[in-house]
């Protein structure tokens, strides 16, 4: 598919109406990191969908009024990030001729506490397209789910890029690779079902709250520095031949391998970062205490515990249902202490 694919009908009927959604985030297992014009990744990505932690939108369109967004988080107005959402309904005119024929109260809040690691823009962005495809529908008529979904996903996509994936459940796909059938740098698709272990299916997603304040340098500026980074290219390649063996651990339920690629993957993120020109460091000392005390658990219990680490200092743990308690009690005894005020957010993965 292009993106004339999602020109969207100049025939359409607009009034005065609200709607709400609600979309979750998504942790990335093969990371996203740089990015093309228009949003287009450099290397395709793998997330998890999350389940308990997502953005809950409610979308007031007043039809015929002057275009201008008004937006509330958590109820206080933020008038930097309605300037963000009208530069973002701007951009996608295109695709939904209708968007600017009215102004818009836009109420937004999130089940998990902002800046903590999990991507607040990711699921912001998916719970926005989902209102507008939910408003388009009622304007120009029903699409098909699939094609609603895709479509949706389309436009998450070009307010936050990791956001096209928290669209659908369970392991999802964002980028060209021939080793996902149907899989598209233009939106996410879901992972193959049938090709994912069950022991893939009941995972878990502790974060622990290391740094709760905003971050030294933001991923959009993160993304833009590797335009320069000297070994982007390099990167951008194993990701993509990172693909090939994550397929294969899907299918057969490879727990030892599907560790190592996805902590492989998480300190490949940074040291992309420490890498870049200027250098800069995301993780904090607590980061590096907790990954060292989950490497000594596993050396010595032999239990399924890792992690993954989005662009930021908190520490995602990931662990499959089954020996819960003994992990559990771990985490709780030996990695809280390395978070602020015990701060830890406990998530699934949603299927």
């Amino acid at each position: 598919m292009t993106t004339q694919d999602f020109i969207g009908k100049e025939n359409f009927n607009i009034r005065t109406q609200t709607v709400s959604e609600s979309c979750p985030s998504n942790i990335a297992l093969i990371k996203y990191w740089g990015k093309y014009a228009d949003q287009i990744p450099a290397n395709p990505s793998i997330s998890y969908t999350l389940n308990h932690c997502k953005t809950n939108t409610s979308m007031e369109f007043i039809a015929n009024e002057t275009f201008s967004v008004q937006t509330f988080l958590a109820g206080n107005e933020e008038v930097k990030f309605a300037e963000k959402i009208e530069k973002y309904f701007r951009n996608i005119e295109q695709y939904l001729p209708w968007i600017l024929k009215g102004k818009y109260v836009i109420r937004t809040e999130n089940t998990f506490p902002h800046s903590s690691g999990i991507a607040s823009s990711a699921s912001g962005f998916g719970a926005i397209a989902k209102c507008l495809m939910a408003l388009d529908a009622s304007f120009t008529g029903k699409k098909s789910e699939e094609e609603s979904l895709r479509k949706a996903s389309f436009l998450a996509r070009l307010g936050s890029g990791s956001a096209c994936r928290s669209l659908y459940n369970g392991l999802v796909v964002w980028g060209k690779t021939d080793e996902v059938s149907g899989s598209s740098d233009l939106f996410g698709v879901q992972y193959p079902d049938a090709e994912i272990h069950e022991v893939f299916k009941n995972f878990n997603d502790w974060v622990l709250l290391i740094h709760e304040g905003q971050k030294s340098v933001s991923s959009s500026v993160g993304h833009g520095l590797m335009k320069t980074n000297p070994y982007a290219e390099r990167r951008f390649q194993e990701a993509r031949e990172n693909f090939v063996p994550m397929k294969e651990i899907l299918k057969k339920g490879d727990m030892e391998s599907f560790i190592k690629l996805v902590e492989h993957e998480a300190l490949t993120l940074h040291a992309m970062m420490m890498m870049s020109e200027p250098a800069f460091i995301l993780m904090k000392t607590g980061t590096l205490e907790v990954i060292n005390k989950i490497w000594d658990f596993r050396r010595e219990t032999k239990l399924p515990l890792f992690f993954t680490l989005d662009a930021g200092a908190n520490v995602h743990l990931l662990f499959p249902g089954g020996a819960e308690d003994q992990i559990k009690s771990f985490i709780e005894a030996e990695l809280l202490q390395y978070t602020q005020k015990n701060g830890v957010v406990k998530d699934v993965m949603r299927f």
